[in-house]
Order: structure tokens, then C-alpha cells, then sequence
């Protein structure tokens, strides 16, 4: 009776972090209902994380502008800009793909941090500064596309970002091998860092969740993490942009909750003049945050463009939109100073989750628009509504 007790108690109190999880069950097992199972198939589960990577990504930087009170309207039509500039790079000037993506990525920081000093030294609100930036991104990429409409690139290591998958080295009952190993080693890495973080945390008299609770926890994630890597080796395991949306959120999630500069954001987040006042420097916190989400817009330039193994004019339409919902869907508050990049993830695949078991279902796109809107205004009355009673 105490387990239940505590469970219901630890879920109440945790309800904007574990609601998204929640959540993204509950649509999952719904869609695989409703499709006898097609939606958890091997080839649909693998399409879907490979379509959310460039929103993933682009979510994870739109948190950190969130959570210090800014918005960026321009990430969509940079990301679109910056994959023409790729393509242009790879065809018309005959540099390779190992020296092109790090030029891009550059221009994506010096991007951010143009948009970081309008607000932040000019003082421009960010609404106002990215929204010009957003129809500068526009005009650009379709001034760079204008003589084709589309930019074809034939690079096959490039192409492969969007579209490879990391070697099976080899097959074991038709499960990719390499996949299934990196899955196990992903779960030690949780098992280690959870148990390291609650020895951290008794050691220094901090509250913690009971063994029982926190072994259900530690089962129940690894169970699942198991069970979608097992999925995915089922097809042709984990594919490039999936590593590499593992990689930019393992690399966040670090900086965000171990580091200085970590809680420098979520103080800036919290109160910009009680940080200023504390001695952290809020301007170079504001240039930092939209630096990282102007790098991480060319990186999700690089894997549309890779995706489509072109440049069109209409690449990034609608991104930052998206981006935007993930980020609120994954739990990041309105007011600014909450949020995970972990969350963002989650709320991107329940977004994709959701348009893809529609398509399944053969909704139309009118409805799939509407129900993703629905889903999240509902998702920022539940930040209001939490937020009413924690005050």
C-alpha cells in the first residue's frame, strides 16, 4: 500500500515531466490498436524517428530560447536556407561533404548570435527580431534556389546522413547486431547515471524516491528502451539521424544539468534581473542560447537536405511552428525557466507519433492539423493549470 501511495504521490508531484511520458503511451498503444499493430512495426517506428529528427533537433535549441523568455521565428527558413547553402557547397563547389557540414554549422552560430545581439545588446524584442529573420531566410532561400527550384545533390556520404544506417556488422535471428549492442550499452549508461545521481543526491542528505520506486523506475525505462531497440534491429537498426539526435540530446542534457552554464540558463529563465543582480552575465547567456540554436538549425538543415537528398525552395516551411509544439509538449513552460531537453525529444515523437497514426488511419490532413493544435493548446493549459496550484 505504501508503493502505491508513493508512486501516486511521486507522479502528482512530477506530473509536468512524467504527463508526457504518459502520454506518448497512451497514443502509442491507442494507434497500434487501431491499426492491429501496423504503428509499432519495425520499418513504421523506424520511419518515424528518422522524420522527427530535424524537428528534434531544432526542438532541443528552441527549449533553451524558451526557458530564458525568448522565442526564434527564424529557425525553419535557416535551417531551409543553410541546407541550399550545403547543397550549393556540395555540387557547384566541388567541396566535400567532411568539410561542408562543419562551414555550415559555423554559419549557423554566427546566424544565432546575430539574432542574440538584436535582442540581446540592441534590445529588439525576440518575436519581432526573428520574424524579420525568419522572411530574410525566406527571401534568401528562395534568391538561391531561384535558377532550378531544386538543388539535387549526388553525394552518397552526405545522402547517407538522411538516409543510412549505422553497419549490422552482423545479423542474429534478422536483428542488426550492432544496433542490439549499442541499445545495451545505452541502458548501462541510464542504470549508471541514475544510480550515480541518487548516490550524489544521499550523500548530500537530498530527498529520494524509496529503493522499491526507484527500481520500478530504473526497470520500467530500461525495459523500454530494450524494447525499441529491439524493434529497430528488427529493420535495419538504428539509423544516422537517429545517432545523431541521440547524440545532440545526450550532449544538452549534460550541459544543461551539469554544468555552469547549465543553471545559468535556468537562472536567467527563472528571474533575468535576480541573475544579473547575482553576477551572471545575462547578455552572454542570451548570445550563447541563440548561438547553440542557430548551430543546431544548421544541423537540422544538414539532415532534411540529406533526408531529400536535395535543396528546395520550400524547405523549412513550418519548422520553427513545429519546434515550437514539441518544446511545449515536452514540458516547457510559457513563463520560461522550466524545461528539459529530454522532455522536447518526447514531445517531438508525440507529435510525429501522432501525425503518422493518423496517416495510417487515413485521416485527413485537415483533421491532423486540428488535432495536433488541440493537442497543443492542451498541452500549455496544463503549464498554466500546474502552475496556478504550485503558486
Amino acid at each position: 500500500m505504501n508503493f502505491v501511495n508513493e508512486a501516486k504521490s511521486l507522479v502528482k508531484v512530477n506530473i509536468r515531466e512524467y504527463g508526457m511520458y504518459i502520454a506518448l503511451f497512451v497514443i502509442m498503444l491507442t494507434f497500434s490498436i487501431m491499426t492491429d499493430g501496423l504503428f509499432m512495426s519495425s520499418r513504421n517506428i523506424s520511419n518515424l524517428l528518422d522524420a522527427t529528427g530535424y524537428i528534434a533537433v531544432l526542438a532541443v535549441g528552441m527549449t533553451l530560447v524558451i526557458v530564458i523568455r525568448h522565442i526564434d521565428l527564424s529557425v525553419g527558413f535557416a535551417a531551409g536556407f543553410m541546407g541550399a547553402i550545403a547543397a550549393i557547397l556540395l555540387t557547384q563547389a566541388g567541396i566535400p561533404f567532411y568539410l561542408t557540414i562543419p562551414i555550415i554549422l559555423v554559419l549557423g552560430v554566427v546566424i544565432g548570435m546575430f539574432n542574440g545581439v538584436l535582442v540581446a545588446s540592441i534590445g529588439i524584442p525576440s518575436f519581432v527580431a526573428s520574424l524579420a529573420g525568419m522572411l530574410i531566410f525566406r527571401g534568401a532561400l528562395l534568391q538561391v534556389t531561384e535558377k532550378t527550384g531544386t538543388i539535387s545533390i549526388k553525394d552518397d556520404h552526405f545522402n547517407a546522413i538522411g538516409n543510412g544506417f549505422i553497419p549490422s556488422i552482423a545479423k542474429i535471428n534478422g536483428l542488426n547486431l550492432l544496433s542490439l549492442i549499442l541499445g545495451v550499452v545505452v541502458i548501462i549508461l541510464y542504470i549508471y547515471s541514475e544510480f550515480s545521481q541518487r548516490k550524489s543526491k544521499v550523500k548530500y542528505n537530498f530527498e529520494v524516491v524509496s529503493k522499491s520506486i526507484f527500481t520500478v523506475k530504473v526497470v520500467f525505462v530500461s525495459a523500454i528502451i530494450a524494447y525499441i531497440t529491439w524493434i529497430i534491429s528488427g529493420y535495419n537498426g538504428f539509423s544516422w539521424t537517429v545517432i545523431i539526435m541521440l547524440i545532440v540530446v545526450v550532449i544538452y542534457h549534460f550541459l544543461t544539468t551539469k554544468t555552469v552554464l547549465g543553471r545559468h540558463i535556468y537562472a536567467v529563465g527563472s528571474n533575468p534581473e535576480a541573475a544579473h543582480l547575482s553576477g551572471i552575465n545575462v547578455k552572454k547567456i542570451t548570445y550563447i542560447v541563440f548561438g547553440s540554436m542557430g548551430m543546431l538549425s544548421a544541423l537540422s538543415g544538414i539532415l532534411f537536405t540529406s533526408r531529400l537528398q536535395s535543396a528546395t525552395t520550400t524547405a523549412g516551411t513550418l519548422f520553427e511552428l513545429d519546434a515550437i509544439a514539441a518544446a511545449y509538449v515536452g514540458g516547457v513552460s510559457a513563463a520560461g525557466g522550466v524545461g528539459k531537453v529530454t522532455g522536447s525529444i518526447i514531445g517531438a515523437i508525440v507529435m510525429a507519433s501522432l501525425s503518422s497514426g493518423m496517416n495510417l488511419l487515413g485521416v485527413g490532413v485537415s483533421y491532423q492539423y486540428m488535432i495536433r493544435g488541440a493537442v497543443l493548446a492542451a498541452a500549455v493549459i496544463f503549464d498554466v493549470m500546474t502552475r496556478k496550484k504550485r503558486s
